[in-house]
């Protein structure tokens, strides 16, 4: 089916939807509203618009359909949670830019790269340090990547050649996996974190930065451990030792020369938005002023400029697409419509104890995102509903809320589109569909049981 008839079906879907009678309970602008977000969601499910084209089309809908005012319709651009994350996006290309990043993983490679398992936990430990300022891990995959690859090259594993298994697919497979998990180690290393954040606190959850990490840090911690070890003996690589690697890093190092100004400036930078960030619950600090503060630092020391402003629209994109998206979930909630799905789900499951429902409530979670491509599409159209029914099902709602957001991040691994970061790596040759199909399921498989076995446990204990 083609791009254009695949945009006609889908009209015609969602017209056809608003056009059936408003189920007894719902209001009609709530049902109007769904038909205009399923149908969204469908069009970025199916490819047949891209997240931020569907996205203003929706808005547009939304508006001249009289489904939504336009002060409401418009609100979500006000949200200081979304302009965190963009100013966020203009930071990490500042650590790119200023080859901060680079830096940071060379010298662990350094360290503690004269062994395969090595080499993955440097690139597991390089990921988790820079994660708090990128929050996108497509942008991390973007440094990361090129470092694994010229490891690989660098051990004599090429893609092309036959030679892939001797180690290259198994840095690119621990580089998706890692992804997952720093992800869900910070609360600003990943977009959608912040997003579920704000969904949560609507019933009840006030989620920080602070609080995420002490959340996640015991089940995140035991994840990095065990997982590279784990993938090192399910891939199982041909070659075991890398002693070449420290030399391969100390050469890059020697290349780079001494520590920059520019860099200093970058890692003064990333130390104060993180401590910031950590401890600004405590003295009452917004955390979009702290991170408007720390991109005019780069301003003034010309780490990131205007002319970077230009080349890269991706933070604009994602302004726009993420804040119209958060206003037509928000306000199917404010409707009425998340209760009332979540009232059906929850009769559904009244049957069962809560530990029973929240285990399926989770692993149903994870398991529909085998039909997503976009894990913040998946986070916008079932966040809400499931977090409802689980509170109405008796679920601890802070467990519950956690959670899922972390899901949302440790999930990505599940297909090679899973997440936007895996694609580079689906794209280097190393690994075949089904070698991504395969290990991508494992590593869910791994980081679900790790998750929801600890570190359910831990945050009973926290909550």
């Amino acid at each position: 089916m083609g791009k254009y008839t695949k945009i006609v079906v889908l009209l015609i879907f969602g017209v056809g939807l608003s056009l059936v009678p408003t189920p007894e309970g719902l209001k009609p602008e709530a049902w109007d509203l769904f038909a205009i977000f399923i149908t969204t969601i469908f069009a970025v499910i199916t490819k047949s618009l891209g997240i931020f084209n569907a996205s203003i089309l929706a808005l547009a809908v939304a508006i001249l359909s009289g489904t939504l005012k336009p002060e409401v319709a418009y609100s979500g651009f006000s949200e200081g949670f979304i302009l965190l994350i963009v100013v966020a996006f203009l930071v990490a290309r500042g650590v790119i830019k200023s080859g901060l990043g680079k830096r940071i993983a060379y010298i662990v490679i350094k360290k503690i790269g004269k062994s395969t398992l090595g080499l993955g936990y440097a690139t597991f430990i390089t990921d988790c340090i820079i994660a708090p300022a990128f929050p996108s891990n497509t942008a991390r995959s973007g440094v990361l990547y090129p470092i694994i690859e010229s490891l690989a090259i660098g051990n004599g594993s090429r893609p092309d050649d036959g030679s892939a298994k001797k180690i290259g697919n198994y840095l690119m497979m621990n580089g998706i996996a890692g992804l997952s998990i720093s992800s869900t180690l910070w609360f600003t290393a990943m977009a959608a974190n912040p997003l579920g954040a704000e969904m949560a606190k609507k019933l009840g959850v006030d989620i920080t930065f602070g609080s995420w990490f002490v959340a996640s840090s015991v089940p995140s911690i035991v994840a990095i451990i065990l997982l590279t070890w784990l993938l090192l003996k399910i891939v199982n690589p041909d070659i075991k030792h890398t002693p070449d690697a420290p030399k391969i890093a100390k050469k890059e190092l020697d290349n780079m020369g001494p520590l920059s100004f520019k860099e200093k400036i970058m890692a003064g930078t990333f130390i104060f938005l993180v401590g910031s960030w950590a401890l600004s619950s405590t003295f009452g600090i917004d955390k979009t002023a702290i991170a408007f503060l720390g991109l005019a630092i780069l301003m003034i020391y010309e780490i990131f400029t205007i002319k970077d402003l230009k080349s890269d629209g991706s933070a604009l994109s994602t302004f726009i697409w993420f804040s119209i998206l958060f206003t037509l979930s928000s306000q199917l909630n404010s409707l009425g419509f998340m209760k009332y799905l979540g009232d059906h789900i929850a009769t559904a499951l009244s049957g069962f104890e809560w530990h029973i429902a929240y285990i399926i409530l989770m692993i149903s979670y994870i398991l529909i995102h085998y039909f997503f491509v976009s894990q913040t599409a998946q986070m916008l159209a079932l966040y809400g509903i499931y977090l409802q029914v689980g509170i109405n099902l008796g679920v601890p709602k802070e467990l519950l809320a956690y959670m899922l957001i972390f899901a949302t991040n440790f999930f990505s691994p599940i297909t090679p589109q899973g997440s936007s970061a895996n694609i580079i790596f689906v794209g280097s040759g190393y690994l075949d569909t089904g070698e991504l199909y395969k290990y991508g399921g494992l590593v869910v498989l791994i980081n679900s049981v790790i998750y929801l076995t600890i570190g359910s446990a831990w945050l009973l204990m926290l909550y």
